[in-house]
């Protein structure tokens, strides 16, 4: 089903009366606001999505591009070496964020910066960006990065909520980049240059036999 982000609608019903408007003087000078009023409307576009079965599946948190899959160490929540995982969020992308995983909302941060292009090196250390720690059946790190044209970050759940998975936890405007932050013994089943979907493509699993997270997480708050 069809929908549209909140965060959206108050621009694109101002551009829809602004374009009738001017189409009841002039139909041709009417256009671009119509253009405009297309373009909004599918940008913010938010499609109902079914996540997958299993509190051991990892879902994609954001639609678009794999662009890195890295080892690497966390210091900010996980504090632990880390399977980092960063998503590009082109123009032609839905935008909405949703939960990789059941868990509870123990960390957020949200840090200023610039507008480099989000693909660029470094980004997830200069760009302006939201964390959101999560403790579930393993602890993971999302990291909402703006791109060049990206204006605005929203992240919803606020530190104690509980969020399910494929639940919206927030959206990106106009271009950005989304990192996922996961401990080493979740087995990925995706490579770099993968299209991924947000709340549906599974981007890996828990190993059974590795269960370690509780021993992991070093971040009770």
């Amino acid at each position: 089903m069809f929908s549209l982000a909140p965060e959206g609608r108050r621009i694109i019903y101002a551009f829809l009366i602004i374009a009738s408007v001017i189409s009841m003087f002039s139909p041709w000078l009417s256009l671009p606001f119509w253009f405009v009023f297309l373009g909004l409307l599918y940008f913010f576009r938010d499609p109902d999505r079914v996540a997958p079965c299993g509190e051991e599946v990892i879902v994609s948190p954001a639609d678009g591009k794999i662009i890195e899959i890295s080892d690497t160490f966390e210091g900010r929540f996980l504090n632990a070496p880390s399977k980092k995982i960063s998503i590009f969020m082109s123009l032609l992308d839905v935008h909405v964020n949703r939960a990789p995983l059941d868990g509870k909302v123990v960390y957020k941060e949200y840090v200023p910066g610039a507008k480099k292009v989000a693909f660029a090196p470094k980004t997830s250390e200069i760009n302006e960006r939201s964390y959101l720690g999560l403790r579930g059946r393993v602890p993971v790190l999302l990291v909402q990065i703006a791109g060049f044209v990206a204006r605005r970050i929203v992240t919803y759940p606020e530190e104690g909520d509980y969020l399910r998975k494929g639940e919206r936890f927030g959206i990106i405007k106009l271009g950005s980049r989304v990192d996922l932050y996961l401990p080493p013994h979740v087995s990925l089943l995706v490579r770099e240059g993968d299209k991924v979907k947000a709340g549906e493509t599974v981007l890996g699993v828990v190993i059974e036999n590795e269960k370690r997270e509780m021993a992991y997480v070093s971040n009770e708050r």
